[in-house]
């Protein structure tokens, strides 16, 4: 595309897109302002409904598992028993508010930022998708937000709850508090919500004009000069989208940094008990706003360091304030900043859309993730790994470990695998996908979720499987318990090392804990039922759960809208092909 060059080519541009996102604009206020109230009646409805009927089994069931658990120690117990009473009580107006907000950003911003994403599109009819796009879908990921939540306050919870009341293994010391610590720790919290609180708050608000008018001023280059992410044709109309949201994200960020700066505070109790030392909680007090204050420096390109003091807080800092260390390396600390803050605007002002969508996104990972449980379960179910007591275990009685958590496993081994043979730095999840370090999706969750898989594929990489050992790693990784190398002794395994055994058994058990951590998660739950949904599918087609079926999967069925009615069709015309096929051959006979 050609770029506009010269003041009289940018100034007529930008006149000529005026008007184009002016009708965007009103067009995708009014689907808002229609879908936004539906949208906003399914989330509080749904949700508080959820919310306020699982509320006394919430309640009790968290009392009784702290006080049964035998990881807290007795002092931690009482401070919790006291201090958990006041959000257990307000947790139903907490979600009911929530939902509230959540329902009013995503049901107006939603179908409005769906109208926008229309022009990048290759549809032929883009006049008609401008109002249709953005309405069901919305709809839908409303829905969708009521089922998660319903999934985490009935699955995920009573998981984490059920976790907490376990046997300790042995050997592991309870967590815990010293009661000497707690009159230090408590004189420090208030003196810390003074001084943190508002320090932090005005700070952020002293800083929010800055925020605002540099924002404002890139997106204005970017939308008339089209560089950065705006270099596009069809990114335009974000760009006076993003303009005209941008207020929206500094008032965000200030409120933001108003709440985190309860937690910031609340820190301090945390040092004065690792430390045991009011002077460091004190300590600790100053330097919190130093860091905030350089951070948010850093984030908006202004003054390097921070004008308030950094003392040392912790017995084991390497330095006592980060002022007194940029002293001491004045010149050569500041030209490497500006050297790298320069080559970083420069960067992203050339940034095109392109490149930016090379990171993954979190939906990507997961499609990935269940697109090769829905294979291997395939190949598994074809080989008699995965039989049908599994699936209809799963179906009727919830039992869903051999499906839900090794499955999976073997999954994501079977990608190390691929992985550690090849010279890719990261992992290889396709023949044309390669996840990396720098193509992570930027969600927390990921991060934790991808280190420990990188170092696992290393550790595959020094082990140097043979093809055989690989091939016998599918049927141990389903069948048996990876334990202790002995459980592997009838297992045919090539080779009888225990140590080689016991490396490969950390690896299994260190990958079935990773996904049974994911899979409190509500998005696991929603695709891992579409899982289920697709082996059922292909234990029907082979015309075993036709003849084994005793009632309970027919009643899961019933419970399963419209999926449920096209299996039981499906069902039905299976039956009624083997009973022409039956004719058929009775005639020929």
């Amino acid at each position: 595309m050609k770029v506009p060059v010269g003041f009289i080519a940018k100034l007529w541009s930008f006149i000529s897109f005026i008007p184009f996102f002016i009708l965007l604009l009103s067009l995708g206020i009014l689907k808002g302002i229609i879908i936004g109230p539906i949208v906003v009646v399914i989330m509080v409805v749904g949700n508080s409904s959820v919310a306020i009927g699982l509320w006394p089994a919430h309640f009790i069931w968290t009392y009784y598992c702290v006080l049964k658990t035998k990881r807290i120690g007795c002092v931690l117990k009482v401070l919790l028993v006291v201090f958990l009473f006041l959000p257990l009580v307000l947790w139903p107006a907490i979600s009911i508010a929530g939902s509230l907000l959540g329902g009013v950003g995503f049901g107006f911003f939603a179908p409005l930022i769906a109208t926008f994403e229309v022009i990048g599109t290759d549809r032929k009819d883009k006049c008609f998708h401008c109002f249709v796009d953005g309405c069901y879908s919305t709809l839908e990921g409303s829905c969708t937000v009521v089922r998660d939540f319903t999934d985490f306050c009935f699955h995920s919870y009573f998981s984490f709850m059920d976790d907490l009341s376990e046997e300790m293994p042995a050997g592991e010391e309870p967590i815990d508090i010293r009661l000497s610590k707690l009159p230090k720790c408590f004189l420090v919290i208030p003196v810390a919500i003074a001084v943190d609180v508002p320090l932090i708050t005005v700070m952020a608000l002293y800083k929010s004009p800055y925020m605002l008018i540099i924002g404002w001023k890139r997106l204005l280059e970017d939308l008339i000069g089209r560089e950065g992410p705006f270099l596009e044709t069809v990114c335009v109309p974000f760009a006076g989208l993003a303009i005209i949201l941008w207020p929206l994200a500094v008032v965000g960020a200030v409120v933001a940094s108003f709440i985190s700066s309860f937690g910031l505070a609340l820190y301090s109790a945390m040092i004065v008990h690792q430390e045991d030392s009011v002077k460091f909680g004190f300590a600790y007090i100053v330097a919190i706003v130093s860091l905030f204050d350089e951070y948010t420096n850093d984030l908006l390109y202004l003054r390097e360091g921070s004008c308030f003091p950094r003392p040392k807080y912790r017995e084991n800092m390497k330095t006592s304030d980060g002022l007194e260390r940029r002293g001491s390396n004045g010149n050569d600390l500041r030209n490497e900043k500006e050297s790298t803050r320069s080559s970083r605007l420069v960067s992203q002002r050339s940034r095109t859309l392109k490149h930016a969508l090379q990171r993954y996104t979190p939906v990507q990972v997961w499609d990935w993730l269940f697109k090769s449980c829905e294979v291997n379960g395939r190949i598994l179910f074809r080989d008699g790994l995965i039989d049908v007591s599994d699936i209809e275990e799963c179906i009727v009685k919830g039992k869903c470990k051999k499906l839900g958590i090794k499955l999976p496993a073997w999954s994501i081994l079977q990608c190390l695998l691929a992985s550690a043979k090849s010279e890719s730095p990261g992992l290889v999840i396709s023949d044309e996908v390669e996840l990396t370090r720098t193509n992570l999706p930027r969600d927390k969750v990921f991060e934790w979720f991808i280190g420990p898989l990188l170092v696992m594929k290393e550790q595959i990489k020094g082990l140097e499987l043979s093809e055989h050992e690989e091939i016998c790693l599918r049927k141990l990784v389903m069948r048996y318990k990876n334990e202790k190398p002995q459980d592997w002794d009838d297992s045919n395994f090539p080779s009888s090392d225990h140590v080689r055994r016991a490396q490969l058994q950390a690896v299994i058990r260190r990958l079935q804990g990773i996904v049974g951590s994911l899979s409190r998660m509500p998005t696991f739950r929603r695709k891992f039922r579409t899982l289920v949904k697709v082996l059922y599918l292909e234990a029907l087609q082979a015309g075993i759960i036709a003849s084994q079926d005793g009632g309970g999967s027919k009643g899961w069925l019933s419970g399963q809208g419209s999926f449920g009615k096209a299996v039981k069709k499906g069902l039905a015309l299976a039956r009624e092909e083997k009973l022409n096929d039956t004719r058929v051959s009775e005639d020929v006979v």
